[in-house]
């Protein structure tokens, strides 16, 4: 009787004979078994032994004395370390017709032994990985929406909002609240990249990646609190409330698609009717940048703006990541989805427009707010309709319903989260498409154009806090056009010089260095637990 070897031992090195072969592999019976003679060869029509208890169930052996025994083989596992020791003798056998580095061994056990259990399904594979130009041509298109993103919003901050006696100019009518969603929606699609492109599994991957977002909002709380010092009415800073929007996005990513997507609907037509029910139960908030003192004298006021009072509630703001991350699930290096992206998004923020502006004016709209708004916001504009443009600062006001009919830039209502999103989604459909044409090199101009935006849109948060430093410092004493030409400029500038010699932006590094390391430390970790 041979010792049964472990698996790959068959294999011969160099100062290893080849062990000898049996002419014919042989089955080990069962005592009391009837003995089984000639060769192991099915009848014409049937499957041999092995694939017949290879194919189903085995039925558990009988009583001794009641009927004869039955003899079956089963495929010995490949592992690592040797194979346990049966309870009973067994036979190693060789597949005669397999060459000596190849061949498979086969452990022949009686009926009294448990079959082998069928390994644990493999989880679902992660999305296949775009070749590379088609991945060059997403990263260049995501990269350069998102300079997009930073040169409207310096616009939202350099450039004068109303004129003198209160009508919103065409500037602040592009850019506002148009600028900051697209910077959401962005954020959202970067989950995605971080995760990619793909749901989080639930154990040990979820709680690293929750471990990681968190982080990072954490890193960017800070970075708003040094911050506190600024002007409010020179710009409110979005990094506080994108912290709280991080922490809440986390129970998004380990959704499928087919459950995110509704929820997206919902959080963008759902949240701002919520959003109006509560809010005058809430304190009024004060539009400041907040401060260390602020989150240690009054915390709960604090959170009451972030989430759902202040210029961006990030409750409110929340349904722009989880579209985000959708659309980051999502192929953007094929022209087809960028091409869905620009059209879907135009017929939604056409639609929405189009909407709001019957609602308000043969609907009534501006009528019903007039009855019931103090002078205050009837004489800060010529007409109605630029009252209800200019006034609102992250929300509306709670004295009538009609205010959620509205379209005006950071209003929070639903009509204006789908056009901004709609916005959103054009503009990033309109870039991807454009990347596309550049990528196989049929667009040199376009690459002059996309490439700058890219560069400075690589380090947004970089280049966003220099802004907000310069607009806050004596260097400021340019005029609106002129101060915002001259921070594109350097910003632009200063994009491509730093992703040509360093890379990623300062900020960004300081971001995401210790996001990744407590994402890989909770890995490894979890690795350690498994070995």
């Amino acid at each position: 009787m041979t010792r049964p070897q472990p698996p790959g031992s068959h294999r011969r090195g160099a100062d290893r004979p080849a062990p000898p072969r049996p002419p014919v592999p042989a089955l080990v019976p069962v005592p009391g078994t009837p003995r089984r003679t000639g060769t192991h060869r099915a009848p014409e029509g049937r499957p041999d032994a092995a694939t017949r208890t290879a194919s189903r169930p085995r039925r558990p052996s009988p009583p001794p004395g009641t009927a004869p025994g039955r003899t079956v083989v089963v495929p010995a596992p490949r592992t690592a370390g040797p194979p346990p020791a049966p309870s009973v003798p067994a036979r190693t056998l060789r597949t005669a017709s397999a060459p000596p580095d190849t061949t498979e061994t086969t452990t022949v056990l009686p009926a009294t032994t448990r079959a082998t259990p069928a390994p644990d399904p493999a989880p679902p594979a992660a999305p296949e990985p775009a070749p590379p130009r088609e991945r060059a041509s997403r990263l260049l298109g995501v990269d350069a929406t998102r300079g997009v993103a930073l040169l409207g919003i310096i616009a939202v901050h350099a450039l004068v909002e109303a004129t003198d006696d209160g009508t919103p100019t065409a500037s602040y009518l592009v850019f506002g609240g148009r600028s900051a969603a697209l910077f959401a929606v962005l954020a959202g699609v970067s989950f995605a990249f971080m995760t990619g492109r793909a749901r989080v599994r639930t154990g040990p991957d979820l709680r690293a990646t929750a471990a990681m977002l968190a982080t990072r909002a954490g890193v960017l709380m800070v970075l708003a609190l040094a911050l506190s010092w600024t002007d409010p009415s020179i710009a409110a800073l979005i990094l506080p409330y994108y912290a709280i929007a991080f922490l809440l996005a986390i129970p998004l990513v380990p959704l499928p698609t087919r459950v995110l997507a509704p929820l997206a609907v919902l959080l963008c037509l759902g949240v701002p009717v919520l959003s109006h029910l509560v809010r005058p139960f809430l304190p009024v908030p004060d539009l400041g940048n907040p401060s260390v003192l602020d989150l240690v004298t009054d915390p709960g006021a604090l959170l009451s703006e972030l989430t759902l009072t202040g210029a961006y509630p990030a409750v409110v703001w929340l349904a722009y990541m989880a579209v985000g991350i959708l659309v980051g699930r999502l192929r953007l290096s094929d022209r087809r989805t960028a091409a869905a992206l620009l059209a879907g998004g135009v017929v939604a923020a056409t639609a929405a427009t189009g909407l709001s502006m019957w609602l308000l004016g043969p609907g009534g709209g501006y009528a019903a707010i007039a009855a019931v708004s103090p002078p205050g916001i009837l004489d800060s504009a010529p007409t109605i309709a630029d009252a209800v443009t200019g006034y609102p600062d992250g929300v509306t006001p709670t004295s009538t319903w009609w205010w959620l009919a509205t379209v005006a830039p950071h209003s929070g209502t639903p009509l204006d989260v789908v056009q901004t999103t709609g916005s959103a989604l054009a503009v990033l459909g309109a870039v991807l498409l454009l990347a596309s044409v550049t990528a196989r090199g049929a667009g040199p101009l376009l690459g002059h154009l996309l490439r700058p935006l890219a560069a400075a849109g690589s380090m947004t948060l970089t280049l966003y806090v220099g802004s907000i430093l310069f607009m806050n410092s004596p260097l400021d004493d340019l005029g609106p056009w002129e101060g915002y030409l001259w921070q594109v400029t350097v910003a632009v500038g200063i994009g491509l010089a730093w992703r040509r010699a360093v890379g990623r932006g300062p900020l960004e590094t300081a971001v995401s260095a210790p996001a990744h390391a407590v994402r890989d430390r909770l890995r490894g970790r979890a690795r350690d637990r498994v070995a």
